[in-house]
């Protein structure tokens, strides 16, 4: 069975209290300060939740993962041995969250749809949504819950490589879709990656511009129009990337959201392709 997308607190709370199988993951954190997800986390939490590290956790050492880029992905089976580990069955309702925009919460999402669990859902709106509910919160490390029955399965969604990218670069049924703030996306600015611009073709779409100013998600309709809008009505194979393969996920999960999903990652993103020889690279509007 496929789970929508998005749960709101108050499912979330009934869910909570009717004692149906649920885990919850607590995905907060802070690319500045990598310990403040953990601390912050510490401090308040919904109650029973258990805290995904995006380095330690969600990410591979460089070299050894199943991506290129600065958040290399862990291999499927190491992922489907720790997401067990912490409690996944394979009929448990997996529920994500953070307090970051779902930036880290749709890495999550993607990842565990990615080793073929279909029961997951982010939490609408993150923490900020919960807390305003009134719903409880509590402090204090990551429970230890019973080890799951949850096997690794067949993926749900789809990974593509730089070679899948750079050998559709020109084939018109293929769309690429950049989530980086816009100054990145034209080249303006470049903080972290090898050179400033993005992939030849690229049409931009901030992974911001799917939430409403509540941090909630915008309605399908208005995400079918506007990702109508940009790729036009009949989108075709729609590839995601980023700058490191983090924040393209939520672009992933709001097509999903919009009933105009699947579309893929390319999990390597800007990151890796900026490294690569021979691939090209480009400044500017470009498609806007």
């Amino acid at each position: 069975m496929t789970t929508h997308p998005l749960i709101s607190p108050s499912s979330l709370r009934s869910l909570q209290s009717s004692g149906a199988p649920l885990l919850i993951f607590d995905c907060s954190f802070d690319l500045s300060a990598p310990e403040n997800g953990r601390l912050a986390f510490e401090d308040e939490h919904i109650p029973g939740a258990v805290h995904a590290d995006l380095h330690r956790d969600l990410s591979a050492p460089a070299g050894q993962g199943a991506s290129g880029g600065r958040h290399p992905l862990v291999r499927r089976e190491g992922f489907a041995a720790w997401v067990a580990q912490a409690g996944l069955s394979t009929n448990t309702l997996a529920v994500v969250y953070d307090r970051n925009r779902l930036n880290f919460a749709g890495r999550l999402w993607w990842m565990l749809r990615w080793v073929g669990h279909a029961h997951v859902a982010v939490l609408d709106g993150g923490f900020q949504a919960w807390k305003a509910s009134g719903g409880p919160v509590e402090t204090g490390m990551s429970p230890q819950h019973a080890a799951g029955d949850f096997r690794l399965g067949s993926a749900l969604v789809e990974l593509v490589d730089a070679s899948f990218v750079l050998h559709g670069l020109t084939a018109p049924n293929r769309k690429l879709v950049d989530a980086r703030a816009t100054e990145r996306y034209l080249g303006k600015v470049e903080p972290l990656d090898a050179a400033a611009g993005h992939i030849p073709g690229a049409y931009n779409r901030p992974f911001s511009a799917n939430l409403n100013e509540d941090g909630t998600f915008k309605s399908a309709d208005a995400l079918r129009a506007e990702f109508s809008a940009l790729l036009g009505a009949v989108p075709g194979t729609v590839i995601h990337y980023c700058g490191s393969g983090v924040s393209a996920t939520p672009n992933v999960l709001a097509m999903e959201v919009a009933g105009l999903g699947p579309s893929s990652l390319y999990a390597g993103s800007w990151s890796e392709w900026s490294r690569l020889a021979g691939h090209p690279q480009a400044t500017g509007a470009g498609i806007p």
